[in-house]
C-alpha cells in the first residue's frame, strides 16, 4: 500500500512474482485470525494491537492473495523482545526492508504458514495510522472500493512482473483516499 520512495526501490525477496489479483476470498479473515492468535500468544503484552491490513482485510475487495499483518508494540525499545518471541514461533526478522513500510520491521513467515507479510511498528507509527485509515475508508466506501479493484486489476496486467511499477502506479489513488480521510 505504501508508495516506495526513490531510495526504497528494492523488491522484497519474500514477495512472490508475478502479481496476481484474485476475487475476494471469504477465508482470508479466518486465516488472519489463526495467525493473529498465534502472534498474540507469542507476544503477550508486548502487542498493543494486531491488525489485518491491506486489500485482503476489506470484504469484497479483489487482492493479491497475501495477508498483511501490522503488529503494534508500545515503544521501539520493545522490539528486541518482540523479535525474540516471534523467532521462537518460526518467524525470521528481516529489519526495515526497502519496498516495505518505512519505520516498520519486517519478518519472514514460518515455512508452512499461509502466505502473509508481518510487520511490527511502534505505537503512533505514521505508517500504521495510514494503513488503518486507508483500510477503514475502503471498508465503508463501496465506490472507492470498486474504483480500487478496477485499478488493481488493470495494473496487475500491465505490471505483472514489475512490483515497483505496480505499487507506484497505485500511489495517486492511495494519496487521494488518504487526503479524504484527513479532511
Amino acid at each position: 500500500m505504501v508508495p516506495p520512495t526513490k531510495d526504497r526501490q528494492e523488491l522484497p525477496e519474500w514477495t512472490p512474482l508475478p502479481i496476481t489479483v484474485v476475487d475476494y476470498d471469504p477465508a482470508w479473515p479466518a486465516i488472519f485470525e489463526r495467525l493473529h492468535l498465534r502472534i498474540a500468544d507469542a507476544l503477550g503484552s508486548l502487542a498493543v494491537r494486531i491488525e489485518h491490513m491491506g486489500s485482503t482485510s476489506v470484504p469484497g475487495l479483489a487482492a493479491k492473495p497475501i495477508i498483511d499483518i501490522d503488529t503494534v508494540i508500545r515503544v521501539a525499545s520493545d522490539l528486541p523482545a518482540a523479535i525474540e518471541r516471534l523467532e521462537a514461533i518460526g518467524y525470521s526478522h528481516r529489519g526495515e526492508i526497502k519496498g516495505g513500510p518505512p519505520g516498520c520491521e519486517a519478518f519472514d513467515r514460518p515455512p508452512d504458514d499461509p502466505v502473509h507479510h508481518l510487520f511490527v511498528c511502534p505505537l503512533g507509527s505514521d505508517q500504521f495510522l495510514k494503513h488503518l485509515a486507508f483500510r477503514d475508508y475502503l471498508r465503508t466506501h463501496p465506490e472507492a472500493r470498486a474504483e480500487y479493484v478496477a485499478l488493481k486489476r488493470s495494473l496487475a496486467v500491465r505490471f505483472s512482473h514489475d512490483r515497483i511499477g505496480y505499487t507506484e502506479s497505485k500511489t495517486e489513488f492511495i494519496l487521494r483516499i488518504l487526503a479524504r480521510t484527513s479532511s
